[in-house]
């Protein structure tokens, strides 16, 4: 049996977001164009993800953005300089159309 190469330990800070009809389309391109840019120019991620839930509600649909860092204390320090104002801006920008929950996972082979 052939051993699986080593893969080096990652960190991922998961952004799951419930996003309404009404505000989609505007939600997308801010993402897109400006906010998933602005965490990524904080220096803290070596790359980032952007998925859909394939399952849609009736109001509305639901990505995860999903953020790759090689160390929790990156992400510490992110969460404590940077993560405050990028999420203030979401939120002041759509409110409740836009709920956000956040997981950290972490590779574990």
């Amino acid at each position: 049996m052939q051993k699986s190469k080593e893969l080096p330990s990652m960190v991922i800070y998961n952004v799951t977001v419930s996003v309404n009809h009404d505000i989609h389309d505007d939600w997308m391109s801010y993402m897109k164009d400006t906010h998933i840019p602005d965490v990524m120019n904080t220096g803290t991620f070596t790359g980032h993800r952007f998925l859909r839930l394939v399952k849609q509600e009736p109001d509305g649909s639901t990505y995860c953005i999903q953020y790759f860092t090689d160390s929790l204390s990156k992400l510490q320090q992110y969460m404590a300089t940077h993560g405050p104002r990028l999420q203030k801006d979401v939120t002041d920008r759509y409110g409740e159309k836009a709920m956000a929950f956040r997981t950290i996972l972490e590779s574990v082979d």
